[in-house]
């Protein structure tokens, strides 16, 4: 293997980039170190930690050209670096972020009499007409501290993800505007006030905007929120994903005819109806997810969708047993194909979960929230009975999220009628723990009834939503 060419080599580790022991490739020879090192300096920002930033800062300040050098005279900053490294690793760089390359610098560079020159120093090994980023971040003002070059707008060339906030200064915004139509996915911070009213005309200027994630979109200037969502609607016919994180000003969401993935969410203490989600239809949509979203919404956006919906995420929303039962009936009724399920299931309505496993055949993982209301009452002999009597052979992967878990019996029973199908893979979020369990989940282990099984709880659970597919 070690003598394949580059080009063999780099496919090669391209498919393995995200293995830890890719770095160990670094120490075999010079060729596989040179095809190494641009992955993984492609995007170090990933491994920045809070005890690796000085020697991060220091790698970077060993880029330093000597008039560079030589315009912020003597320092200890040089103290630790006798010379360039023997790659240019700045060159590898296919993201850009400069909130970290702010912040390290913040962190390390005390002398305030110094602290611009040595930020422009820094930025221009970065922002320059050699460099090509695919990958922007810029959430900070970076007021007065980022001099562009003429032709370093050139970097932003082949930008094609975007997170910024729209307080964003002019000189970056409109160097953006200058040199990039290349954003397919756009991330937006936005703010109550100091908006920057750029970055209406640098969504104008994309040519294939295909994701956009307004994250952070608190009530405040509904005029420039306004103008925001109308120049979105422009490029209705290529966005097939979008996040919004608050009731929109506008019905912009309507001209999304081609959109694959919704995600939802509110602040669940501010109340809004999202009554026109009842108006919308999107004969495309396969993920729905959201948050605090009113359920008799989300219902009629559902009887809207057509068959296509293969995933579908419904958190932090409080609903009594008719609204529990008519989400859980439409979504039988109009999501035949759904893969991955995440709802409420109130005691009531436990019995609709038979028709819901029997209809949706293709159903893979199915996360299940108990009331904290219920959690003393909850039937969940019935509801173990149900899953392992009528799902499909599809469904083995399941979480259930609860402040009190059932007693052992029903888990064995659980346990002991799912023999025959698919390993079970487990996952329980609760903040009850049962004594004994971990040695009862072994013995199904050793009999073939589990695959995986894992217990969080819930003030720690910081695991994704089905990793397991």
């Amino acid at each position: 293997m070690s003598n394949l060419n580059r080009d063999v080599l780099y496919l090669i580790f391209k498919q393995i980039q995200d293995d830890k022991t890719l770095r160990l490739c670094l120490l075999v020879n010079k060729t596989w170190c040179e095809t190494v090192a641009p992955i993984l300096w492609k995007n170090p920002w990933k491994y920045l930690k809070e005890w690796n930033g000085t020697l991060f800062l220091n790698v970077i300040i060993s880029h330093l050209s000597e008039i560079s050098r030589n315009k912020i005279g003597e320092h200890k900053l040089f103290e630790n670096i006798y010379k360039k490294p023997s790659l240019n690793y700045i060159s590898y760089f296919k993201y850009l972020n400069l909130d970290e390359i702010q912040r390290l610098i913040n962190l390390n560079i005390m002398e305030k009499s110094k602290l611009l020159i040595i930020q422009n120093e820094i930025f221009n090994i970065f922002i320059n007409e050699n460099m090509r980023f695919t990958h922007l971040y810029a959430h900070k003002k970076f007021d007065n501290q980022i001099k562009f070059t003429y032709g370093s707008e050139l970097c932003f060339s082949e930008i094609e993800y975007l997170s910024c906030s729209t307080s964003i200064n002019d000189s970056i915004m409109s160097k953006l505007t200058e040199a990039c139509n290349t954003i397919k996915q756009l991330e937006l911070f936005i703010g109550m006030e100091n908006n920057n009213c750029g970055i209406i005309e640098l969504i104008g200027a994309q040519k294939k905007l295909l994701k956009i994630d307004l994250t952070s979109y608190t009530y405040g200037n509904e005029l420039f929120c306004k103008n925001l969502e109308n120049s979105l609607i422009k490029h209705a016919n290529t966005i097939q994903y979008c996040k919004i994180c608050r009731q929109p000003s506008t019905n912009f969401l309507a001209s999304f005819i081609n959109l694959k993935e919704l995600e939802l969410g509110c602040d669940i203490r501010v109340f809004t109806s999202w009554n026109f989600l009842g108006s919308l239809s999107f004969p495309f949509l396969q993920i729905l997810k959201s948050s605090g979203v009113p359920i008799e919404a989300l219902i009629r956006l559902i009887k809207n969708t057509r068959g296509s919906l293969i995933e579908i995420k419904i958190d932090r929303v409080r609903h009594d047993e008719i609204s529990n039962k008519r989400l859980i009936q439409v979504i039988y009724q109009k999501c035949p194909n759904i893969k991955y399920l995440k709802l409420m299931i109130r005691n009531s309505n436990i019995l609709e979960l038979e028709p819901l496993l029997i209809n949706c055949k293709h159903l893979d993982g199915l996360f299940i929230l108990i009331s904290h209301v219920q959690d003393r009452t909850f039937l969940w002999s019935k509801f173990f009975e149900i899953l392992s009597k009528s799902s499909s052979s599809s469904l083995f992967k399941f979480k259930f999220n609860s402040n009190r878990l059932p007693k052992m019996e029903a888990f064995k029973l659980f346990f002991d009628n799912w023999k025959g199908r698919n390993p079970m893979f487990l996952q329980i979020l609760s903040y009850d723990a049962i004594i004994d369990l971990g040695i009862i989940i072994e013995r199904y282990k050793s009999e073939g009834i589990i695959e995986k099984f894992e217990y969080n709880c819930w003030q720690n659970h910081k695991i994704e939503d089905f990793e397991w597919n």
